[in-house]
């Protein structure tokens, strides 16, 4: 049974899948500093509430945040027995290639989703995964990851905003019922949600103009729902991407 782990800059996330599908997932806060028993004690207590019952003996980890990796490589030896694979790492193979510049180093999250999304939907795809950062991933017509845009994240640009204008609050992301707001939220609801919907066409016709043939936009990250309302914006929406992607390096690198 796998344990597929994918620690962001915010959330790191805990899912099991038995070879075929996921049984559950979990989110904490991520925080490099937090113990392997720490962790364990978390994990477990969360699958005796949903009577989860299962031997884990297999672990997978992709990582944006490198101080967090040693801990939950403690978490696998210690509780599960196993040495897991890190998407990054010279051990753990990907079933496409990178073709970006030499010596360029590019997340594993954004690896890990164009395996997921490959196997999904196949080639020529547009990625848009809303986390911390906005990014904008290409997957060749072969699988192969041939490079992106990266953009402030949507929550961060709330944040930035609030915190660089004393006069204007913090506000929930959603979509306003009016492009033209009459009061201060409204108005920054509306900037916010418009401003990405502006952004995300934008890229993506770039991208499409750049790479000059047909090419499908999917998305993923916890406001991919609320950027489908408007419907003709992305072709598929994917909640668990990255989960998807992980499971599938997990097979490749693992033959039994």
């Amino acid at each position: 049974m796998l344990l597929a782990i994918d620690v962001g800059n915010t959330n790191t996330v805990f899912a099991i899948h038995d070879g075929q599908n996921f049984l559950a997932d979990w989110r904490c806060a991520t925080e490099h500093a937090r113990t392997a028993d720490e962790y364990f004690v978390w994990l477990s207590t969360l699958m005796s509430l949903q009577d989860i019952r299962v031997t884990l003996d297999k672990v997978i980890i992709s990582a944006v945040v490198p101080q967090a990796v040693y801990n939950l490589r403690v978490l696998s030896d210690r509780y599960f027995n196993c040495r897991p694979l890190v998407v990054g790492k010279p051990d753990c193979n990907l079933p496409v290639e990178v073709r970006v510049d030499a010596d360029t180093q590019v997340g594993a999250d954004r690896l890990v989703n164009t395996v997921g999304a490959f196997d999904l939907f196949g080639g020529d795809l547009i990625i848009v995964d809303f986390g911390t950062a906005t990014t904008f991933d290409v997957v060749d017509t072969d699988g192969a990851y041939i490079g992106g845009v990266i953009a402030p994240g949507v929550n961060l640009s709330v944040k930035a905003l609030h915190e660089a204008a004393a006069a204007l609050p913090h506000v929930d992301v959603t979509r306003p019922q009016n492009v033209i707001g009459t009061n201060t939220v409204a108005c920054m609801q509306s900037g916010v949600y418009w401003g990405y919907i502006g952004l995300i066409e934008g890229i993506c016709r770039e991208i499409k103009s750049e790479r000059n043939r047909p090419m499908k936009i999917l998305a993923t990250g916890g406001l991919a729902p609320l950027f489908d309302q408007q419907s003709q914006l992305f072709d598929h929406v994917e909640r668990d991407l990255t989960m998807i992607g992980l499971a599938v390096i997990n097979a490749f690198n693992r033959k039994d």
